[in-house]
């Protein structure tokens, strides 16, 4: 009965997924006239609860055996049931990559969602930050994301069916590992750590003037052997240099304690060495850590970027039919107005900006090459009313029928794709239904000018004075023209697109918000702050200045929104411990959660773990006070060193001279951390 069943689904299936050819086929080809890049993509058809479950597992369809995944597909199936949200698709990062629509998407979102997922494609292949996992090694242009987590989960299950090792310890120590799974150093290229080397040598095959040095130090041998490895001896022969383990604070965590870390062993009652399955587990989580960081990096940036080539194809090109329009629409504005901080509305926003940024600046430089057009009077004697009249595009492109073909011969060559056009001549190609075919790059360009939409007219006289006056005093002064007419005429309309693929390649969210969300953004979307307040204990509006919000902002993503914990000594004390450091941007680490993640540490230290960090307190009468004068308490720093020695955990003040250097010099000190430890 069940087999029966399953081949009528798969069947049915695929009979779904014949419909979808045709898209597929074309959001492809349009994808690639606009300029995208893609990789391949293999579309899939799920039902529901099979999407549920590829979210539960990010994307792939196999993971390790943990309890993680069964959480996130409640999580997922209960918000689908009561919070009135819908899974259209998923997308893996991978060459080729692997999308999954859901079966019980009507026509028009199975088409939004593949002209999504092209441009997610687009993006896992020709963002750089994407390009670390495999950067450096032979195979860089291939991912093979799924191959590796197959292989993962399969190492994974075999070890927890090993009857020589406890099941349930194999997943204690999964969880020990993913406590960590954002401290790494997303900023560095992934690389595979070798085996851990053992002590340097025989510390008795040591000179007598290297031994005499090492000895009035007062290290036990144990460290002398596990720490001072030959390059270190080889620097200490040099000189008396201040020994220090590491040499600068290292932030990926897991890669230190996979390469200095032990296990502590009940019955011997000290640290032993990690067991083989041990440390494979720790480089497969770390590996997986860093594969899917690119994707934490510019969730902003990937999700604006696919929305923005979503709306261009299917509003812009009529991706959507007629009969479907209506449906997509609801479908975009759903998306854009989920609550809270939305990655779809802000990215789409941000890089509709970018581009409309980009083409004034292209415009106005123009304009300033006129005889007789000044930074200073340009608003008073131009007519910005004529200017957008004459940058609109010609109706031979902006208006493609069958009766028209004629009138490409009239535009300019690297506008019209020549071939196609002979095609759609000959009845080839149907341009009533693909009129973009017969257009190059260059050509769509002009056809969707930005400045020119409805929604963006307003867009070319909004400059400010200061930035007229900074594009007119650096001006390249390489062309004059006598007209205003003739300087339009050069101007290039794909700047805005070509800005665009660039700042694609080379941005993530934290350098993609620090560069465009400007004063004349935020003011234009009007984008605010709030805060707790611990006077009223309530939620208020605090500011809507453009610096107040990109600080918040900025706060949230950089990190991955987490606190930044760096290794600052594997030898504190001289004995073996383990010193972190949270570098403290003014929002304090929820100490609960800290006490809790510092148990996590030392199974995988194996000895007693500290914490330094600094904390916000305030007075009970010092709140009381401020709630009569309606305003906010000031809270007093101070530093506190956590520690877990196996049995407890203990908290200490330090003197502020110890955490001085944990400090960041320019914070905002007012946010509530519930708000960044989620």
């Amino acid at each position: 009965m069940s087999n029966t069943n399953s081949n009528a689904d798969r069947f049915r299936k695929q009979a779904i997924a014949s419909d979808l050819e045709e898209p597929v086929t074309e959001a492809r080809n349009l994808a690639e006239k606009l300029g995208l890049e893609p990789y391949p993509v293999k579309y899939w058809i799920i039902d529901y609860d099979e999407m549920n479950e590829l979210i539960a597992y990010g994307g792939f369809q196999s993971r390790y055996p943990h309890w993680r995944w069964g959480m996130q597909y409640d999580k997922q199936q209960k918000q689908g049931q009561y919070g009135g949200g819908k899974a259209f698709e998923i997308v893996n990062n991978d060459n080729p990559a692997h999308a999954f629509l859901q079966e019980s998407n009507t026509i028009a979102d199975q088409k939004a969602v593949i002209t999504h997922v092209e441009a997610h494609s687009d993006f896992f292949a020709k963002n750089e930050w994407f390009g670390l996992f495999t950067s450096g090694r032979a195979d860089d242009d291939q991912v093979n994301a799924a191959a590796m987590l197959e292989r993962h989960a399969r190492a994974i299950d075999e070890y927890m069916s090993d009857p020589d090792i406890d099941r349930a310890e194999v997943e204690k120590w999964i969880d020990h590992c993913l406590s960590l799974e954002d401290n790494i150093d997303q900023h560095q290229v992934f690389k595979r750590r070798l085996d851990v080397d053992g002590p340097a040598g025989d510390l008795e095959e040591l000179d007598d003037d290297l031994a005499e040095k090492l000895d009035k130090l007062g290290l036990s041998d144990e460290i002398k052997g596990e720490v001072f490895d030959e390059e270190w001896l080889e620097k200490l022969e040099e000189g008396d240099e201040a020994v220090t383990f590491p040499e600068e604070p290292q932030k990926d965590i897991l890669a230190f304690v996979r390469e200095h870390g032990k296990r502590y062993d009940d019955e011997a009652g000290r640290a032993v060495e990690m067991e083989e399955w041990q440390r494979d587990i720790l480089d497969m989580m770390r590996a997986e850590a860093y594969y899917f960081a690119a994707q934490k990096m510019t969730k902003v940036m990937n999700e604006g970027w696919a929305a923005y080539w979503e709306s261009t194809m299917m509003t812009d090109e009529v991706f959507a039919g007629d009969d479907e329009f209506m449906n997509y629409a609801d479908h975009m504005a759903k998306v854009l107005a989920s609550g809270g901080l939305n990655p779809y509305s802000l990215g789409m926003e941000l890089w509709e900006y970018v581009e409309n940024r980009t083409n004034r600046q292209e415009v106005i430089e123009q304009l300033l090459r006129v005889d007789d057009v000044s930074w200073r009077n340009l608003m008073d004697v131009v007519d910005f009313d004529d200017v957008l009249a004459t940058l609109k595009p010609p109706e031979a492109i902006g208006n493609i029928t069958p009766d028209t073909l004629d009138a490409l011969e009239e535009v300019p060559d690297e506008w019209v794709d020549r071939e196609a056009l002979e095609a759609a001549r000959a009845g080839d190609v149907d341009v009533e239904k693909y009129p973009w075919k017969v257009l190059t790059t260059e050509g769509l360009a002009r056809r969707h000018y930005s400045l020119v939409k409805r929604q963006h007219r307003g867009f070319l006289t909004r400059v400010s004075q200061n930035d007229l006056e900074q594009i007119g005093r650096y001006l390249f002064d390489d062309a004059r023209y006598a007209s205003v007419e003739e300087a339009l005429a050069d101007v290039d309309f794909a700047a805005g697109w070509d800005r665009m693929f660039d700042i694609r390649e080379s941005h993530n969210d934290v350098t993609f918000l620090d560069e465009f969300l400007t004063t004349e953004f935020i003011t234009e979307n009007n984008y605010f702050t709030y805060e707790h307040s611990q006077a009223t204990g309530q939620f208020h509006v605090a500011s809507d200045a453009a610096a107040d919000v990109k600080k918040k902002l900025l706060l949230q993503f950089t990190n991955f929104g987490k606190p930044t914990i760096a290794v600052y000594d594997g030898n504190y004390n001289n004995a073996n411990e383990l010193l972190l450091g949270h570098q403290y941007n003014g929002v304090m680490l929820d100490l609960g959660q800290a006490r809790e993640t510092l148990k996590r540490i030392f199974e995988l230290w194996g000895r007693p773990v500290n914490l330094l960090t600094i904390v916000k307190d305030v007075d009970e009468h010092d709140i009381e006070v401020a709630r009569r004068r309606n305003r906010e308490p000031e809270p007093e720093e101070r530093g506190k060193l956590l520690r877990y020695d196996g049995t407890d955990v203990t908290i200490e003040d330090v003197p502020w001279e110890e955490v001085d250097h944990l400090s960041a010099d320019d914070v905002d000190y007012d946010t509530k951390p519930d708000e960044w430890l989620a």
